[in-house]
């Protein structure tokens, strides 16, 4: 019996809220962070991360990485997804931080952190899926 998730299972389980963890290949060992993350079904992945930050240094388009996202609970899932760097662009405050920020603080949360660190020096990394691995261990 196959673990792995349907195609719109695993898309599904990334679209719901999790933090993913960040693996970027570089010389020497690889960089993997957890980060925040969104993700719609059938879209690219977005992330969000400051200019001068090591992610932002290694992430030029067409960088490979891989961002996978798991369940805490029993039963075990997780989805990991490699996808391609398509676009690197500055975050815009309304359209990327503040959404993102409630998605994982809720409003009120999410509210003071954008007010705390705002958009400035941070960048909007958007990322294309071009192959997934899943497992999800209460189909055993």
């Amino acid at each position: 019996m196959s673990l792995r998730m349907s195609p719109e299972e695993r898309e599904k389980f990334l679209a719901d809220l999790h933090v993913g963890v960040l693996s970027i290949s570089r010389k020497g060992a690889p960089l993997c962070v957890p980060i925040w993350y969104d993700y719609a079904p059938g879209g690219n992945l977005w992330v969000i991360t400051g200019q001068n930050s090591p992610k932002h240094r290694e992430l030029a388009v067409g960088t490979v990485v891989s961002l996978c996202a798991q369940s805490e609970e029993v039963p075990y899932r997780y989805v990991t997804v490699t996808a391609r760097v398509v676009a690197v662009e500055p975050a815009q405050l309304e359209r990327d931080l503040r959404p993102m920020a409630r998605r994982y603080l809720g409003e009120e949360f999410g509210d003071a952190y954008v007010a705390e660190t705002g958009a400035d020096g941070q960048v909007k990394v958007i990322l294309q899926p071009e192959g997934w691995r899943s497992e999800d261990y209460a189909k055993r």
